[in-house]
């Protein structure tokens, strides 16, 4: 998942300084004999070596970072030399390959570690994709390449490494050499449905490369950071809309940020997450054009990332802070430079400055059913999950012991039906509009006091009745200020007697005299 969690305290590795060399350990390969002895705990390819350091398909997490690192300035390097041009059909096939040897070449400088081969997929289609999003190629090479990359500890079950750059923009995920596959397949319709519509909570995939060393292939992708290390997360949701084995474990629940799941979410927040009517309808369209595209690529197994700042939590916390530590509050926290959850929604222009406070990080403003204001940060992961042969077996198998629509994997129109309803119905819920509710006992009373200005605007929350009802416009102007007493008995007596209300129920009628008499009284004045 594209989030950044809790900082790994392994070995840190150096940066890329101006002449591209890697001050980092030599990479390790860990000998196939002993591989029991070495490797302590093992989660999918990722391990720990003896010195306790994270080891990817037995290369240590400090050489996969520099390798990263030289990797990416080489390629954004040589591809500023290659003159802009439209993306074609077949540059969503290419891959570039460079090889670094230690002792260097003419291409690549020298460095301290094993020699290994550094691949890049799509330069160009990506280079478009970068470019959409505002992202430059300085820029890029800046956040990933200048300072080191910070490992993340809490990165989930899947057995990946998740690195996040240091100004909180970008996250390096380790991906399987299937959904490495898949994205590069996925890339024509990735690259139409970003010309169609930039407001997506679909991942933005800024780069895909590879690195061999060792004789393994270690693929990594670099997305958007959901979740900004600089805003604290007090709850964090993983959802896929299921509710079968949907609860977080209790190793999870350990953590100081654990992440729950569909079953936690209904419990902790049983009334959901309420927005304002604009932003809803913005993120259930966003949602529902999303999960269309993702439908018609056949992908299912995808999860809703939802990341949960409590505002008034968050400032007793710094208050407490304040209080204990005595020195001077931290300066703003950064602005998120690139695409932002309420710029996904709703674009550039409503995302900018949408929040008034100090996390200006893009955060979606809501509610709980306390009144409690909280960001929400949120966007669809894990995306690169096809119905292939593999989960339809899961799926048949899990409908056997349980019931079939509760499960997590299902067949891709299904699953995106059932998501769907979930996000809009479950998770995020509408602030209802409140409407005032006229009676006869109202008109009567409001009928029997000097009309005011405020009182004749309430006209514009009264219901227009098309049938029996005079022809008003509903926003017919009015006088700025209207202070005389009420309209004659007379005045009111020969609307009530109008042919045209003669038939008409008396609420209805009350509504249509209203209208009418409101006007009158305006027009004696």
């Amino acid at each position: 998942m594209a989030t950044a969690g809790t900082v790994h305290s392994g070995p840190a590795s150096s940066t890329v300084g101006s002449t591209g060399t890697q001050k980092i350990a030599s990479l390790e390969v860990l000998g196939s004999s002993g591989s029991s002895q070495t490797i302590k705990k093992t989660i999918g390819h990722r391990g720990l070596d003896p010195t306790g350091e994270t080891t990817y398909k037995k290369t240590t997490s400090s050489a996969l970072k520099g390798a990263i690192q030289l990797g990416i300035t080489h390629t954004v390097g040589s591809l500023s030399q290659k003159p802009e041009r439209d993306v074609l059909m077949q540059d969503f096939e290419v891959v570039e390959s460079i090889f670094f040897p230690s002792e260097g070449s003419n291409l690549t400088p020298a460095h301290h570690y094993s020699d290994f081969r550094f691949k890049t997929y799509a330069p160009i289609a990506f280079r478009y994709f970068r470019e959409m999003f505002g992202i430059r190629p300085d820029d890029y090479l800046y956040s990933l390449c200048n300072e080191e990359l910070i490992e993340l500890s809490n990165s989930g079950a899947s057995g990946s490494l998740f690195y996040v750059s240091s100004d909180d923009e970008f996250i390096i995920k380790t991906v399987q050499h299937k959904e490495a596959e898949f994205l590069q397949k996925l890339l024509p319709g990735y690259f139409m449905n970003l010309n169609q519509n930039k407001r997506t909570l679909l991942p933005k995939f800024y780069g895909l490369y590879c690195i061999q060393a060792g004789g393994k292939n270690i693929r990594i992708v670099v997305m958007n950071n959901l979740l900004p290390r600089a805003v604290r997360m007090h709850l964090k949701y993983d959802m896929k809309g299921s509710t079968y084995k949907r609860r977080a474990s209790a190793k999870e629940r350990e953590r100081a940020v654990p992440t729950f799941k569909d079953l936690d979410f209904i419990q902790d927040l049983p009334d959901g997450l309420l927005l304002e009517p604009d932003n809803y309808n913005a993120l259930s369209k966003t949602i529902q054009r999303d999960c269309l595209l993702l439908q018609s690529f056949k992908i299912m197994d995808y999860s809703m990332l939802v990341g949960i700042h409590n505002l008034e939590q968050a400032a007793r916390e710094r208050a407490g802070e304040e209080v204990a530590d005595q020195r001077p509050p931290p300066s703003q926290g950064q602005k998120s430079l690139y695409c932002t959850a309420i710029e996904a929604i709703q674009g550039e222009a409503h995302g900018k400055g949408a929040v008034d406070t100090e996390d200006n990080m893009g955060g979606i403003p809501a509610r709980n059913s306390k009144g409690k204001r909280m960001l929400v940060y949120i966007g669809i992961i894990d995306i690169l999950q096809s119905y292939r042969f593999v989960k339809k077996i899961e799926h048949s198998w899990k409908a056997l012991v349980h019931d079939g629509d509760t499960v997590s994997v299902h067949r891709p129109g299904f699953y995106a039906d059932r998501f769907q309803k979930f996000m809009c119905n479950t998770v995020f819920k509408k602030i209802p509009c409140k409407r005032l509710s006229v009676t006869l006992q109202n008109l009567y009373t409001m009928w029997s006091i000097p009309f005011t200005k405020q009182m004749i605007n309430v006209l514009s929350l009264l219901p227009v009745v098309q049938s029996g009802c005079p022809d008003i416009p509903p926003n017919t102007p009015t006088h700025d200020v209207v202070t005389s007493n009420s309209v004659e008995t007379t005045h009111f007596n020969s609307l009530l007697g109008s042919s045209k209300l003669a038939t008409t129920a008396p609420s209805v009628r009350f509504v249509c005299v209203f209208r009418q008499a409101v006007l009158l009284h305006c027009c004696i004045e």
